[in-house]
């Protein structure tokens, strides 16, 4: 841990106008950056012989809609040669696009289709950014929050066309709102606080069964 706090220690100085500060979180280092930044600071922490992150482990992203710049953008770094981890954060909003860093790591490419397939996020310089893990027709992005959980359509295959087909979500179950009232959590004596619709059905429920048993 006291090598990973001189490292970052180090690059917190050398990159200074292009970070934010950095923790640690389970004993791996997080450095905040700055989005326009991102490209200086890869290339930094890839050819430094104190750093030698030489692998991208992926690209991922996290959705808070409550904040301005809603999406946290976060490359995965490996050093094989110091054995270090290190997550690198930044910020971006709907509209602002993040540079690519296809030319700095390959393999960038599918990640950064990923993480706009899944929320969004646009990366100026990817010159493929195309649907990777949904259907090209595929309306919206399905990592976000506001994203309706059953999402806009629904695909099934006609035996009669031979083909997939996409058709508006249908729900065909009467009640989808399951909450601590709803009788679908079980019909036991063991509920939580409130629970009283779910109580009052079990008891009607076995007080039914008992006037059966008894005729």
């Amino acid at each position: 841990m006291d090598a990973l706090k001189d490292l970052a220690d180090y690059i917190s100085e050398k990159m200074e106008d292009s970070l934010d500060g950095y923790r640690f979180d389970h004993e791996e280092l997080k450095l905040f950056a700055k989005a326009g930044d991102i490209k200086r600071i890869l290339n930094f922490l890839r050819d430094d012989k104190e750093c030698y992150f030489r692998v991208l482990i992926d690209i991922t992203g996290v959705d808070y809609p409550e904040r301005d710049e809603r999406f946290e953008v976060v490359y995965n770094l490996l050093s094989l040669r110091h054995n270090h981890r290190a997550r690198i954060s930044v910020f971006t909003d709907e509209d602002t696009p993040i540079p690519s860093v296809t030319d700095i790591f390959s393999c960038a490419g599918w990640f950064e289709r990923e993480v706009w397939d899944m929320y969004g996020v646009l990366f100026d310089g990817n010159t493929d950014l195309r649907r990777i893990l949904t259907d090209y027709g595929f309306e919206g992005h399905p990592q976000r929050k506001d994203f309706p959980l059953t999402g806009h359509v629904e695909l099934r295959y006609d035996d009669e066309l031979k083909r997939v087909v996409y058709e508006p979500v249908q729900l065909t179950q009467e009640f989808r709102n399951f909450d601590t009232l709803s009788p679908w959590e079980g019909l036991t004596d063991v509920q939580l606080p409130g629970d009283e619709k779910a109580m009052t059905q079990a008891h009607g429920v076995v007080a039914a069964a008992k006037d059966r048993f008894q005729k």
